[in-house]
């Protein structure tokens, strides 16, 4: 499946995340479940405790519902989410 690049678009708090990598060593382990998003962090849960990951140092690889996976890097994602909305694409390809 080809995935557009409005997914950066998407709501990311519910989806299974996993930190593919991570300027921190720490967080490269890190995988759960979406449930907070900040400016500059998301908060993940993972096995009952709360993960926070700093979006513009790591790789997240997300589950999309019908279970695409989804490799984004944190960069693009830095913001806050509603004005992710308002953001311009560009396509570099």
């Amino acid at each position: 499946m080809k995935v557009p690049p409005t997914i950066v678009l998407h709501e990311f708090i519910g989806l299974k995340a996993k930190v593919a990598a991570c300027a921190n060593s720490s967080c490269t382990s890190v995988k759960g479940t979406v449930v907070n998003e900040t400016r500059n962090t998301f908060v993940i849960l993972q096995d009952r405790q709360r993960k926070t990951i700093v979006k513009d140092q790591a790789t997240f690889h997300f589950t999309l519902a019908d279970g695409t996976v989804v490799e984004i890097d944190g960069k693009v994602l830095v913001g806050k989410p509603e004005d992710r909305l308002k953001k311009r694409i560009r396509r570099r390809w």
